[in-house]
């Protein structure tokens, strides 16, 4: 069930280029002297325990999702039963969001402490065998601990879009005799951009993979394709309204819920449908 290994060591190098931004930023803001790396350092990591703890919360309250019982939701909880019983994880709790747009995730710091929360949107437009597979991709999710994935990469970038604005403020940082102050305000200006690239690519790597195991999970890759077909039109004739709490638990959602065009495909959390679907048909041509 596990990801394909190429998907793993993306995600690893582009960590590695999110912390390598962050260390260049700080050599940059401290003149040379570790200790502000440190200092910004611990910032992010208790902005990344914050965010990863309460990650169930943070997403459910944007959503405005109720938790909804077996009787109200017997097709949820019949799919959810049964993907946890085969990959052999405790039942999450099941929301719904009352919006019309289509789209569902999940989230929760472990197995244990999982939510998966589907729109009333997703649950009119899908039939059952696409719901299952959008389920299974949800779980997959928490199994793969992507949460915490995205918890840390947010951090990271979060620190690196500080570190750059102190940067700005002090005319690049690098006071030292030799110092380049055009090079230190070039770095200050475009490392956010470079971490809001990465930040972006990882989530959409981690996208790819949530497909793969889900699909695995559920033994019906065409389902989950067929369901992003209709939720790639669904999103679009629906979006949500891109306030704040929104885009911040945008990247937890199956499907991008904001219209994007243009230059927005750029910054878009997911990848394209498209390329998800044809991943999504060659795998259920290999299992055939």
């Amino acid at each position: 069930m596990g990801h394909q290994h190429y998907n793993g060591v993306k995600t690893a190098a582009l960590f590695g280029a999110l912390w390598a931004v962050l260390l260049g930023l700080g050599y940059l803001l401290g003149g040379g002297q570790p200790r502000w790396i440190l200092v910004f350092a611990g910032l992010g990591l208790v902005m990344t325990f914050y965010s990863y703890w309460n990650s169930d919360k943070i997403a459910i309250r944007a959503m405005h999702a109720r938790p909804v019982s077996e009787i109200e939701q017997p097709a949820m909880y019949r799919i959810v039963r049964e993907l946890s019983t085969e990959a052999r994880q405790p039942m999450p709790r099941l929301y719904v969001s009352p919006t019309a747009a289509p789209n569902a995730f999940a989230t929760g710091r472990n197995p244990g402490n999982a939510a998966v929360c589907c729109t009333e949107g997703i649950l009119q437009l899908l039939d059952e065998r696409e719901l299952r597979g959008v389920l299974g991709h949800e779980l997959m999710h928490v199994y793969n601990r992507d949460i915490l994935t995205s918890s840390v990469a947010a951090a990271v970038a979060g620190v690196i879009t500080s570190l750059a604005q102190i940067a700005l403020f002090f005319g690049g940082g690098d006071r030292r005799e030799g110092g380049n102050p055009l090079a230190g305000l070039l770095l200050a200006l475009l490392a956010p951009l470079a971490a809001t690239m990465i930040q972006l690519a990882i989530s959409r790597t981690r996208e790819f993979d949530a497909d793969e195991d889900g699909a695995r999970l559920t033994r019906d890759p065409l389902a989950l394709a067929s369901a992003l077909r209709k939720l790639e039109l669904g999103t679009r004739a629906r979006p949500l309204p891109q306030d704040r709490e929104l885009v911040d638990v945008s990247h937890l959602m199956i499907a991008n819920p904001f219209r994007g065009e243009g230059l927005a495909r750029l910054f878009a959390t997911h990848p394209p449908m498209g390329e998800r679907i044809t991943r999504l048909e060659a795998q259920a041509a290999r299992d055939a």
